[in-house]
């Protein structure tokens, strides 16, 4: 899975797994050209209104990958998952370290709370800047998502152990990627399970 807005018609792309840094060969790590027509972009999404939602695209594998102790599985939540305020979740990504700051060369982590829909749609907050299929992950003014990171992953452990992803990395504040009251902005994974089943299904 990745973000909408990271996918454009006249590239060629290729997805690197088991990477934690981009300028040095690492033992483990796998390169995987992608073909054009295995990359599927939501129907619905428009980049002139990304408020609208729907930045979400999943990219096929020829063949499948052997899982490692560098390349493990992310799951798909269930339909309509919701977290609750403040439970913690990771973004993780090769972004900006910092507003208008250099790429990350080393894979960044950091913890991000969920802000709920509730406060995250206050008028001092995102107001009608977010939707309910989108998650807001931050927001303290100091931690956050940037530049770069989008299309990656919200990592949240569920109560069973298992790791799911409930957020592709979308959009930060134009007032900087760490704007207090500004969460960075996932689109909700859980708000698409029928349309990545039917892709799935079809391809």
């Amino acid at each position: 899975m990745t973000a909408a807005h990271c996918i454009s018609k006249d590239k060629t792309y290729r997805v690197v797994l088991g990477k934690h840094n981009l300028k040095v060969s690492e033992l483990g790590s796998v390169s995987v050209e992608i073909a054009p027509g295995n990359i599927f972009v939501h129907e619905k999404w428009n980049p002139i209104l990304v408020a609208l939602g729907y930045d979400i695209a999943l990219i096929k594998l020829a063949s499948p990958m052997t899982l490692s102790n560098a390349i493990e599985l992310g799951c798909i939540p269930a339909p309509e998952t919701v977290l609750p305020n403040n439970y913690p979740c990771y973004i993780t990504g090769w972004g900006r370290l910092y507003t208008n700051g250099p790429i990350a060369d080393n894979l960044q982590q950091a913890l991000l709370p969920v802000v709920d829909y509730a406060t995250c749609s206050k008028l001092d907050w995102w107001g009608f800047g977010v939707r309910k299929t989108m998650v807001c992950a931050g927001g303290d003014g100091i931690v956050a998502g940037c530049n770069g990171d989008s299309g990656g992953p919200l990592n949240c452990q569920a109560a069973d152990g298992i790791w799911e992803v409930h957020g592709i990395a979308s959009f930060v504040s134009s007032l900087g990627c760490n704007a207090k009251k500004k969460p960075t902005v996932f689109t909700r994974v859980s708000a698409y399970n029928d349309w990545i089943a039917q892709i799935m299904a079809n391809n």
